[in-house]
Protein backbone atom coordinates (compact mmCIF):
# COMPACT_ATOMS: atom_id res chain seq x y z
CA UNK A 1 0.00 0.00 0.00
CA UNK A 2 2.74 2.36 1.15
CA UNK A 3 4.07 2.31 -2.88
CA UNK A 4 0.78 3.83 -4.14
CA UNK A 5 0.93 6.99 -5.59
CA UNK A 6 -1.21 9.22 -3.84
CA UNK A 7 -3.92 9.74 -6.84
CA UNK A 8 -4.26 5.79 -6.92
CA UNK A 9 -4.93 5.51 -3.20
CA UNK A 10 -7.40 8.71 -3.22
CA UNK A 11 -9.18 7.22 -6.54
CA UNK A 12 -8.81 3.35 -4.20
CA UNK A 13 -10.75 5.68 -1.34
CA UNK A 14 -13.98 6.34 -3.36
CA UNK A 15 -14.20 3.50 -4.86
CA UNK A 16 -14.56 1.86 -1.76
CA UNK A 17 -16.96 4.85 -0.19
CA UNK A 18 -18.76 4.55 -3.37
CA UNK A 19 -19.28 0.32 -3.48
CA UNK A 20 -20.34 0.92 0.47
CA UNK A 21 -23.08 3.20 -0.17
CA UNK A 22 -24.26 1.80 -3.01
CA UNK A 23 -26.82 -0.48 -2.09
CA UNK A 24 -28.13 1.96 0.45
CA UNK A 25 -28.86 4.25 -2.48
CA UNK A 26 -30.32 1.93 -3.99
CA UNK A 27 -32.14 1.09 -1.47
CA UNK A 28 -33.37 4.17 -0.73
CA UNK A 29 -35.67 4.13 -4.02
CA UNK A 30 -37.74 2.48 -2.41
CA UNK A 31 -37.62 -0.62 -4.51
CA UNK A 32 -35.26 -3.72 -3.81
CA UNK A 33 -35.52 -4.80 -7.60
CA UNK A 34 -32.01 -2.74 -8.43
CA UNK A 35 -29.82 -3.96 -5.24
CA UNK A 36 -31.49 -7.41 -6.77
CA UNK A 37 -30.11 -6.95 -9.92
CA UNK A 38 -26.46 -5.83 -8.42
CA UNK A 39 -26.27 -8.92 -6.27
CA UNK A 40 -26.83 -11.04 -9.54
CA UNK A 41 -23.97 -9.01 -11.16
CA UNK A 42 -21.88 -9.76 -8.26
CA UNK A 43 -22.10 -13.03 -8.24
CA UNK A 44 -21.47 -13.11 -12.42
CA UNK A 45 -18.18 -11.11 -11.69
CA UNK A 46 -17.27 -14.22 -8.73
CA UNK A 47 -18.24 -16.88 -11.63
CA UNK A 48 -16.28 -14.92 -14.27
CA UNK A 49 -13.09 -14.80 -12.07
CA UNK A 50 -13.51 -18.51 -12.15
CA UNK A 51 -13.52 -18.65 -15.73
CA UNK A 52 -11.06 -16.67 -16.05
CA UNK A 53 -8.66 -18.51 -15.23
CA UNK A 54 -9.68 -21.15 -17.21
CA UNK A 55 -9.96 -19.58 -19.95
CA UNK A 56 -7.90 -16.10 -19.56
CA UNK A 57 -4.73 -17.66 -18.13
CA UNK A 58 -4.24 -20.99 -19.23
CA UNK A 59 -6.44 -20.92 -22.86
CA UNK A 60 -9.02 -23.73 -22.57
CA UNK A 61 -12.35 -22.76 -24.07
CA UNK A 62 -14.81 -24.23 -21.51
CA UNK A 63 -18.24 -23.82 -22.61
CA UNK A 64 -19.76 -25.54 -19.30
CA UNK A 65 -18.31 -24.16 -16.72
CA UNK A 66 -22.29 -23.40 -14.95
CA UNK A 67 -21.91 -27.36 -13.78
CA UNK A 68 -19.61 -26.08 -11.08
CA UNK A 69 -22.34 -23.72 -10.63
CA UNK A 70 -24.99 -26.15 -10.31
CA UNK A 71 -23.23 -28.42 -8.02
CA UNK A 72 -22.02 -26.00 -5.41
CA UNK A 73 -25.71 -24.62 -5.53
CA UNK A 74 -27.11 -28.04 -5.18
CA UNK A 75 -24.94 -29.01 -2.95
CA UNK A 76 -25.93 -25.96 -0.47
CA UNK A 77 -29.38 -27.09 -1.34
CA UNK A 78 -29.45 -30.63 -0.55
CA UNK A 79 -27.83 -29.94 2.75
CA UNK A 80 -29.71 -26.88 4.32
CA UNK A 81 -33.12 -27.77 3.16
CA UNK A 82 -35.46 -29.88 4.61
CA UNK A 83 -35.58 -32.03 1.35
CA UNK A 84 -33.35 -35.08 2.33
CA UNK A 85 -35.15 -35.84 5.43
CA UNK A 86 -38.67 -35.72 4.18
CA UNK A 87 -37.39 -38.25 1.23
CA UNK A 88 -35.31 -40.46 3.35
CA UNK A 89 -36.73 -41.80 6.91
CA UNK A 90 -32.92 -43.01 7.81
CA UNK A 91 -32.19 -38.94 7.49
CA UNK A 92 -35.08 -38.00 9.19
CA UNK A 93 -34.53 -39.80 11.64
CA UNK A 94 -30.58 -38.64 12.24
CA UNK A 95 -32.03 -34.69 11.76
CA UNK A 96 -35.74 -34.58 12.61
CA UNK A 97 -36.29 -30.50 11.67
CA UNK A 98 -34.37 -31.32 8.58
CA UNK A 99 -30.53 -31.07 7.70
CA UNK A 100 -29.68 -27.29 8.39
CA UNK A 101 -25.56 -27.67 7.34
CA UNK A 102 -23.40 -24.76 8.80
CA UNK A 103 -23.01 -22.63 5.42
CA UNK A 104 -18.98 -21.73 6.02
CA UNK A 105 -18.72 -25.87 6.25
CA UNK A 106 -21.15 -26.74 2.79
CA UNK A 107 -18.65 -23.61 1.57
CA UNK A 108 -15.56 -25.52 1.96
CA UNK A 109 -17.48 -28.46 1.08
CA UNK A 110 -18.50 -27.50 -2.43
CA UNK A 111 -15.18 -25.95 -3.29
CA UNK A 112 -13.55 -29.25 -3.08
CA UNK A 113 -16.30 -31.72 -4.74
CA UNK A 114 -16.63 -28.91 -7.25
CA UNK A 115 -12.59 -28.51 -7.54
CA UNK A 116 -12.52 -32.05 -7.76
CA UNK A 117 -15.36 -32.40 -10.51
CA UNK A 118 -13.47 -29.89 -12.84
CA UNK A 119 -10.30 -31.89 -12.85
CA UNK A 120 -12.62 -34.75 -13.48
CA UNK A 121 -13.46 -32.61 -16.51
CA UNK A 122 -9.96 -32.15 -17.33
CA UNK A 123 -8.74 -35.09 -17.20
CA UNK A 124 -10.54 -36.46 -20.46
CA UNK A 125 -9.90 -32.81 -22.38
CA UNK A 126 -5.74 -32.87 -21.81
CA UNK A 127 -5.00 -33.52 -25.56
CA UNK A 128 -8.32 -31.26 -26.86
CA UNK A 129 -7.63 -28.00 -27.71
CA UNK A 130 -10.14 -24.63 -29.12
CA UNK A 131 -13.60 -26.34 -30.97
CA UNK A 132 -13.02 -29.68 -29.87
CA UNK A 133 -12.19 -28.71 -26.12
CA UNK A 134 -15.14 -26.07 -26.38
CA UNK A 135 -17.66 -29.26 -27.71
CA UNK A 136 -16.46 -31.45 -25.20
CA UNK A 137 -16.89 -29.16 -22.09
CA UNK A 138 -20.34 -27.87 -23.76
CA UNK A 139 -21.43 -31.55 -23.26
CA UNK A 140 -20.29 -31.89 -20.04
CA UNK A 141 -22.15 -29.22 -18.51
CA UNK A 142 -25.17 -30.29 -20.23
CA UNK A 143 -24.75 -33.87 -19.07
CA UNK A 144 -24.84 -32.25 -15.22
CA UNK A 145 -28.23 -30.05 -15.74
CA UNK A 146 -29.98 -33.42 -17.41
CA UNK A 147 -28.77 -35.24 -14.64
CA UNK A 148 -30.28 -32.65 -12.08
CA UNK A 149 -33.44 -32.43 -14.01
CA UNK A 150 -34.22 -36.58 -14.04
CA UNK A 151 -32.48 -37.40 -10.68
CA UNK A 152 -35.92 -37.92 -8.97
CA UNK A 153 -36.17 -41.21 -9.92
CA UNK A 154 -36.07 -44.13 -8.64
CA UNK A 155 -34.85 -41.91 -5.79
CA UNK A 156 -35.41 -38.31 -5.46
CA UNK A 157 -32.44 -36.64 -5.30
CA UNK A 158 -32.64 -33.37 -6.90
CA UNK A 159 -36.57 -33.05 -6.92
CA UNK A 160 -36.30 -33.26 -10.32
CA UNK A 161 -37.84 -30.01 -12.60
CA UNK A 162 -39.69 -28.76 -9.27
CA UNK A 163 -36.20 -27.87 -8.20
CA UNK A 164 -35.01 -27.39 -4.43
CA UNK A 165 -37.05 -25.07 -1.67
CA UNK A 166 -36.95 -24.42 1.44
CA UNK A 167 -33.44 -23.68 1.52
CA UNK A 168 -31.97 -21.56 4.22
CA UNK A 169 -30.74 -18.41 4.25
CA UNK A 170 -27.11 -17.26 5.02
CA UNK A 171 -26.05 -16.31 8.14
CA UNK A 172 -22.89 -14.45 9.55
CA UNK A 173 -21.85 -14.06 13.07
CA UNK A 174 -25.54 -14.85 13.85
CA UNK A 175 -26.65 -12.39 11.71
CA UNK A 176 -29.58 -14.10 9.40
CA UNK A 177 -28.69 -12.60 6.00
CA UNK A 178 -32.55 -13.35 5.03
CA UNK A 179 -34.39 -11.11 7.02
CA UNK A 180 -33.95 -7.38 7.88
CA UNK A 181 -31.70 -6.01 10.16
CA UNK A 182 -32.03 -2.65 12.08
CA UNK A 183 -29.43 -0.61 13.66
CA UNK A 184 -30.76 2.14 16.17
CA UNK A 185 -28.58 5.11 17.62
CA UNK A 186 -30.80 6.95 20.01
CA UNK A 187 -34.08 7.91 17.91
CA UNK A 188 -32.47 7.48 15.21
CA UNK A 189 -32.98 4.17 13.29
CA UNK A 190 -32.23 2.65 9.78
CA UNK A 191 -33.60 -0.86 8.22
CA UNK A 192 -31.22 -2.69 5.91
CA UNK A 193 -32.98 -4.77 3.59
CA UNK A 194 -32.09 -8.78 3.12
CA UNK A 195 -30.90 -7.82 -0.75
CA UNK A 196 -28.43 -5.23 1.12
CA UNK A 197 -27.14 -7.50 4.03
CA UNK A 198 -26.35 -9.73 0.97
CA UNK A 199 -24.37 -7.33 -1.52
CA UNK A 200 -22.29 -6.90 1.25
CA UNK A 201 -21.27 -10.45 1.72
CA UNK A 202 -20.93 -10.89 -2.28
CA UNK A 203 -19.12 -7.39 -2.50
CA UNK A 204 -16.54 -9.62 0.81
CA UNK A 205 -15.90 -12.14 -1.95
CA UNK A 206 -15.57 -10.28 -4.80
CA UNK A 207 -12.99 -8.09 -3.17
CA UNK A 208 -11.53 -11.57 -2.08
CA UNK A 209 -11.65 -13.22 -5.43
CA UNK A 210 -9.82 -10.82 -6.45
CA UNK A 211 -7.24 -10.42 -4.64
CA UNK A 212 -6.40 -14.15 -4.75
CA UNK A 213 -6.86 -14.03 -9.18
CA UNK A 214 -4.20 -11.18 -8.82
CA UNK A 215 -1.69 -13.03 -6.88
CA UNK A 216 -2.62 -16.50 -9.13
CA UNK A 217 -1.58 -14.62 -12.14
CA UNK A 218 1.57 -12.84 -10.47
CA UNK A 219 2.68 -16.72 -9.14
CA UNK A 220 5.04 -19.00 -11.26
CA UNK A 221 1.94 -21.37 -11.63
CA UNK A 222 -0.21 -18.21 -13.21
CA UNK A 223 3.21 -17.29 -15.47
CA UNK A 224 2.96 -21.38 -16.75
CA UNK A 225 -0.65 -21.19 -17.41
CA UNK A 226 -0.46 -18.08 -19.94
CA UNK A 227 2.78 -19.86 -21.30
CA UNK A 228 0.67 -23.05 -22.43
CA UNK A 229 -2.15 -20.49 -23.17
CA UNK A 230 0.50 -18.45 -25.85
CA UNK A 231 2.49 -21.70 -27.06
CA UNK A 232 1.43 -25.44 -25.38
CA UNK A 233 4.48 -27.14 -27.45
CA UNK A 234 6.96 -24.32 -26.35
CA UNK A 235 5.79 -24.66 -22.78
CA UNK A 236 6.20 -28.35 -23.26
CA UNK A 237 9.78 -28.03 -24.67
CA UNK A 238 10.90 -25.68 -21.27
CA UNK A 239 10.00 -28.36 -18.69
CA UNK A 240 6.23 -27.32 -17.94
CA UNK A 241 4.06 -29.83 -16.62
CA UNK A 242 1.38 -29.12 -19.50
CA UNK A 243 -1.44 -32.21 -18.00
CA UNK A 244 -1.18 -30.61 -14.24
CA UNK A 245 -0.96 -27.48 -15.17
CA UNK A 246 -4.19 -27.95 -17.28
CA UNK A 247 -5.77 -30.00 -14.31
CA UNK A 248 -5.03 -27.67 -11.80
CA UNK A 249 -6.70 -24.43 -14.04
CA UNK A 250 -9.99 -26.81 -14.75
CA UNK A 251 -9.91 -27.36 -10.32
CA UNK A 252 -9.01 -23.88 -9.42
CA UNK A 253 -11.55 -22.30 -11.60
CA UNK A 254 -14.44 -25.02 -10.50
CA UNK A 255 -13.97 -23.98 -7.33
CA UNK A 256 -15.12 -20.14 -7.17
CA UNK A 257 -17.89 -21.60 -9.64
CA UNK A 258 -18.62 -24.16 -6.85
CA UNK A 259 -18.48 -21.71 -3.98
CA UNK A 260 -20.72 -18.98 -6.45
CA UNK A 261 -23.18 -22.03 -6.68
CA UNK A 262 -23.05 -21.96 -2.63
CA UNK A 263 -23.78 -18.01 -2.58
CA UNK A 264 -26.96 -17.82 -5.31
CA UNK A 265 -28.62 -20.97 -3.85
CA UNK A 266 -28.45 -19.45 -0.08
CA UNK A 267 -29.75 -15.62 -2.04
CA UNK A 268 -32.87 -17.06 -3.93
CA UNK A 269 -33.43 -19.60 -1.58
CA UNK A 270 -34.72 -22.27 -4.73
CA UNK A 271 -32.62 -23.62 -7.09
CA UNK A 272 -34.29 -25.93 -10.24
CA UNK A 273 -32.02 -26.89 -13.45
CA UNK A 274 -33.29 -23.83 -15.34
CA UNK A 275 -30.70 -21.83 -13.54
CA UNK A 276 -27.83 -23.69 -14.99
CA UNK A 277 -28.59 -23.51 -19.02
CA UNK A 278 -26.41 -23.77 -21.73
CA UNK A 279 -27.21 -20.17 -22.34
CA UNK A 280 -25.50 -19.12 -19.10
CA UNK A 281 -22.96 -20.92 -19.53
CA UNK A 282 -22.28 -19.25 -22.73
CA UNK A 283 -23.11 -15.54 -20.92
CA UNK A 284 -20.13 -15.81 -18.80
CA UNK A 285 -18.30 -16.55 -21.31
CA UNK A 286 -19.27 -13.93 -23.45
CA UNK A 287 -18.22 -11.77 -20.19
CA UNK A 288 -14.72 -12.82 -20.06
CA UNK A 289 -14.17 -12.13 -24.12
CA UNK A 290 -16.20 -9.21 -24.13
CA UNK A 291 -14.47 -7.93 -20.86
CA UNK A 292 -11.01 -8.67 -21.74
CA UNK A 293 -9.43 -11.89 -21.72
CA UNK A 294 -6.85 -12.52 -19.23
CA UNK A 295 -7.49 -8.97 -17.48
CA UNK A 296 -8.93 -9.33 -14.42
CA UNK A 297 -10.72 -5.63 -14.65
CA UNK A 298 -11.79 -5.78 -18.35
CA UNK A 299 -13.48 -9.26 -16.72
CA UNK A 300 -15.15 -7.82 -14.03
CA UNK A 301 -16.50 -4.81 -16.09
CA UNK A 302 -17.57 -7.35 -18.75
CA UNK A 303 -19.62 -9.41 -15.92
CA UNK A 304 -21.03 -6.39 -14.55
CA UNK A 305 -21.93 -4.83 -18.18
CA UNK A 306 -23.77 -8.03 -19.36
CA UNK A 307 -25.69 -8.50 -16.18
CA UNK A 308 -27.08 -5.21 -15.84
CA UNK A 309 -27.97 -4.61 -19.51
CA UNK A 310 -30.91 -7.10 -20.03
CA UNK A 311 -32.24 -5.08 -17.04
CA UNK A 312 -31.63 -2.04 -19.10
CA UNK A 313 -32.75 -3.17 -21.88
CA UNK A 314 -36.35 -3.34 -19.93
CA UNK A 315 -37.02 -0.15 -20.43
CA UNK A 316 -36.28 0.16 -23.85
CA UNK A 317 -37.77 -2.71 -25.38
CA UNK A 318 -41.32 -1.59 -23.78
CA UNK A 319 -41.33 1.77 -26.25
CA UNK A 320 -40.11 -0.31 -28.96
CA UNK A 321 -42.98 -2.58 -28.69
CA UNK A 322 -45.39 0.24 -28.94
CA UNK A 323 -43.80 1.45 -31.71
CA UNK A 324 -43.85 -1.71 -33.76
CA UNK A 325 -47.90 -2.40 -32.63
CA UNK A 326 -47.19 -4.98 -30.71
CA UNK A 327 -45.66 -7.14 -33.79
CA UNK A 328 -42.29 -8.05 -31.76
CA UNK A 329 -42.83 -9.28 -28.20
CA UNK A 330 -40.99 -6.91 -25.77
CA UNK A 331 -38.23 -10.41 -24.29
CA UNK A 332 -37.72 -10.77 -28.53
CA UNK A 333 -36.90 -7.23 -28.81
CA UNK A 334 -34.76 -7.26 -25.68
CA UNK A 335 -32.60 -10.27 -26.49
CA UNK A 336 -32.36 -8.91 -30.09
CA UNK A 337 -30.50 -5.11 -28.42
CA UNK A 338 -28.40 -7.47 -26.38
CA UNK A 339 -27.01 -9.20 -29.29
CA UNK A 340 -26.74 -6.55 -31.14
CA UNK A 341 -24.94 -4.80 -28.96
CA UNK A 342 -21.87 -7.51 -28.28
CA UNK A 343 -21.71 -7.42 -31.74
CA UNK A 344 -21.27 -3.71 -32.05
CA UNK A 345 -18.75 -3.94 -29.15
CA UNK A 346 -16.84 -7.05 -30.48
CA UNK A 347 -16.52 -4.94 -33.87
CA UNK A 348 -14.93 -1.63 -32.38
CA UNK A 349 -13.49 -3.16 -29.50
CA UNK A 350 -12.11 -6.65 -30.93
CA UNK A 351 -9.63 -7.09 -27.88
CA UNK A 352 -12.11 -6.36 -25.58
CA UNK A 353 -13.97 -3.38 -23.82
CA UNK A 354 -10.89 -3.21 -21.45
CA UNK A 355 -8.23 -5.80 -22.88
CA UNK A 356 -5.19 -6.57 -21.08
CA UNK A 357 -1.98 -3.85 -21.97
CA UNK A 358 0.18 -6.73 -22.72
CA UNK A 359 -2.24 -8.64 -24.86
CA UNK A 360 -1.05 -9.21 -28.35
CA UNK A 361 2.64 -8.43 -27.76
CA UNK A 362 3.91 -11.09 -28.83
CA UNK A 363 2.03 -11.50 -31.67
CA UNK A 364 2.71 -8.30 -33.20
CA UNK A 365 6.57 -9.09 -32.92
Amino acid sequence: MTNLKPGKLLAIAIATLALLALPILLQATGSNSWARIVDIALLYVLLSLGLNIVVGYAGLLDLGYIAFFAVGAYLYGLLASPHLSETFPAIQAMFPNGVHINIWVVMIVAAVVAGVVGMILGAPTLKLRGDYLAIITLGFGEIIRIFMLNLDRPVNITNGPKGLSQIDALTVFGINMGQRQTIAIGDWSYTFQPVTMYYYLFLFFVVLSVILSYRLQDSRIGRAWMAVREDEIAAKAMGLNTRNLKLLAFGMGATFGGMSGVLFASFQRFVSPESFSLMESVMVVAMVVLGGLGHIPGVILGALVLAGLPEVLRHVAGPLTEATGGRLGPEILRQLLIALAMVVVMLLRPKGLWPAPEHGKSLAK
